[in-house]
């Protein structure tokens, strides 16, 4: 009887196993140039925007920083180096820097329309009837072009216009000149802004609001919290990072106004802004060196009252539930 010999080599225990659990394959390696393109990605597709946003904004920041550090008249290529000439001029020329407390105007005027945007918005959270046509009604001033209001409150405001048809349609007629002196001129223009932007944080405002988990509504109402407590209790502190926000806009925007009183009035009695005074400085009276100092400290004011509002109202993480 012959008997067969196994000259084989055994296979190990390790191998054995792995042959019987399957084999497990190692994810492959990837390739130099491909680990490259994954990193490169990212920053490709924000290549465009990063060069338009250098392009169109920090390169004319840099050169207005420069400009403002000479007396370029804006046509010349000559440009002859003046140091702070031209802030010390901003500062102590009282012509110059008067025209900051046309601000106050519209800075009350944004009080106002604050104010007038939280109320609309607070009832309009609320199911009530017609509140989406409401909604509409409020929001659709600010879709309108600047120009187009500029004109439309022009012919308001006139000597015989709207505004004086409808005061003598009530027995309140006045031959008053609505733009004709400067306390009158900027409370009707700043009235004006509250009309237009006060649909801006209307939306601002209802938007917040309606992100506020609609059960803390309910548990107030079980609770027999009155409308007035539901406001204070849940809707002021949910909406407070976005009041401040509102805040910051306000005065920025107070501060540079320039649309609605140049087309408007053109800067005269007494209507002149800071921006208006910057774009006659530069197009009207050549100063473009002085024009570009004044616009750094309009910017330097905006960013320094920014950073104290911030510092005294500083963003708290809201957690209503």
């Amino acid at each position: 009887m012959t008997r067969t010999i196994d000259t084989a080599p055994a296979t190990p225990p390790r191998a054995a196993a792995r042959r019987a659990g399957g084999s497990r394959r190692r994810p492959p390696r990837q390739a130099p140039r491909g680990r490259l393109l994954r990193r490169l990605a990212p920053w490709m597709f924000l290549a465009v925007p990063l060069v338009l946003l250098i392009t169109f904004t920090y390169v004319p920041v840099g050169n207005m920083l420069y400009y403002s550090f000479t007396d370029w008249d804006g046509i010349s290529p000559e440009r002859d180096f003046t140091g702070v000439d031209n802030y010390v001029q901003i500062f102590t020329r009282p012509e110059l820097f008067r025209v900051f407390f046309v601000s106050f105007y519209y800075l009350a005027a944004s009080v106002v329309q604050i104010v007038i945007a939280l109320y609309f918005a607070t009832v309009l959270s609320f199911d009530l009837r017609f509140r989406n046509l409401f909604k509409g009604i409020l929001f659709f001033p600010y879709l309108v072009n600047g120009v187009a209001i500029g004109f439309i409150f022009l012919y308001f405001f006139k000597d015989g216009g709207t505004l004086d048809s409808v005061l003598s349609w009530v027995g309140a007629g006045s031959d008053h000149a609505w733009l004709g002196d400067p306390t009158s001129a900027n409370t009707s223009l700043s009235g004006v802004s509250v009309w237009r932007y006060t649909g801006l944080n209307f939306v601002l405002f209802l938007g917040a609001i309606q992100s506020i988990p609609g059960e803390l509504y309910e548990a107030a109402q079980l609770d027999g919290a009155s409308r007035w407590q539901q406001f204070r209790h849940i809707i002021a502190p949910g909406i407070r990072p976005v009041l401040s926000l509102s805040i910051i806009l306000a005065i920025s925007g107070s501060l540079s106004v320039f649309e609605i009183p140049w087309i408007m009035t053109g800067g005269s009695t007494g209507t002149t802004t800071f921006v208006i005074q910057t774009v006659k400085l530069a197009f009207q009276f050549n100063k473009t060196g002085l024009a570009s100092a004044a616009a750094v400290v309009l910017l330097l004011i905006i960013l320094l009252i920014t950073w104290i509002q911030r510092r005294l109202v500083p963003d708290e993480k809201v957690d209503l539930v």
